[in-house]
């Protein structure tokens, strides 16, 4: 069988299981070793990525860090009056806390911190992160004030007045959410592709120096999640690296898959459910089923 029909078997089969889950999908997965391997679809489709921007986000401050411009180990102290809004970490406490940069960068990647991700944000720059991700090759993608202006923007597209309403209108499924809520225009935005792009970088000591993207690595191991890409690879001896990004009804994860024998992929999807409920186990499971499909389909054609 052609590669060009096969491609074309496994991408049938994708839209089938991302639509048997109720959701729309956008997926790049590739072998590290060839990354013109590749499984794919819709890849250059851009979309809000949420929390995935912490990726780009953490790749500009290592890359700082090795230019010197940044000391990695400057300690900041976050004052309850700068917390950001979220589930997890520094966000949810109460009292004045001080930690490294780098420690900032672990909480936002390990657990999504959105109150250390603000302060990494701040002392890295927005313009930073974007002119880091045109000299990486990522030309879709683009960080538009990270999870602060996220949720000023949701607040002011939805109308609610408060962040929670807003949030309770994206999780309503009789509200119809304005069209504003999902326009890449207006959040910090992606392609699959490019966030493949980057992730390889990383893999490959290119985002920055060998240290940096070593440390990059391990923390993106340490991710607490294993709802999504993970549960796609259950298995004793198989490394899944990532990161969420979760807004609305938009769920998605981007990260590596490596595998006992050594084979490494690059794994991104993005998905938007059919229904705004913000519990919705299929839609979190497909992600990690979606991954695996590639991952076989990709070592059936390399004959591995």
């Amino acid at each position: 069988m052609s590669a060009g029909r096969r491609h074309g078997e496994v991408t049938r089969a994708l839209r089938e299981l991302f639509a048997d889950a109720g959701v729309r999908g956008w997926l790049h997965v590739a072998d590290l070793r060839r990354p013109e391997a590749a499984v794919t679809l819709d890849p250059d489709e851009r979309l809000p990525i949420a929390s995935v921007y912490k990726v780009p986000l953490m790749v500009a401050f290592c890359r700082l860090a090795d230019a010197g411009t940044l000391d990695p180990a400057q300690p900041v102290t976050l004052d309850p009056a700068r917390r950001v809004a979220g589930p997890t970490g520094l966000s949810l406490l109460h009292d004045p806390v001080s930690m490294s940069l780098r420690d900032l960068v672990v909480m936002m990647m390990t657990v999504s911190d959105n109150t250390a991700a603000d302060a990494v944000l701040r002392a890295v720059g927005p313009d930073v992160v974007d002119e880091t991700c045109r000299a990486l090759g990522l030309p879709d993608t683009q960080v538009r004030g990270g999870v602060t202006n996220t949720w000023a923007r949701l607040v002011e597209e939805t109308g609610t007045g408060s962040l929670s309403a807003a949030m309770r209108r994206l999780a309503s499924n009789d509200a119809t959410v304005p069209e504003d809520v999902y326009d890449p225009a207006r959040k910090s935005s992606s392609t699959p592709a490019d966030i493949a792009r980057l992730l390889h970088a990383v893999w490959t000591d290119r985002a920055a120096s060998p240290e940096r993207c070593a440390f990059m690595r391990e923390v993106m191991s340490r991710q607490a999640w294993h709802h999504r890409l993970a549960s796609g690879f259950p298995y004793d001896g198989v490394r899944v690296a990532g990161k969420t990004g979760t807004l609305g009804s938009l769920r998605h994860e981007a990260g590596v898959v490596e595998l006992p024998d050594g084979a490494t992929y690059t794994a991104v999807v993005f998905t938007q459910a059919a229904r705004a409920d913000s519990v919705l186990p299929r839609a979190d499971a497909v992600i990690g089923a979606a991954a695996r499909l590639s991952v076989e389909a990709l070592r059936s054609m390399e004959g591995v």
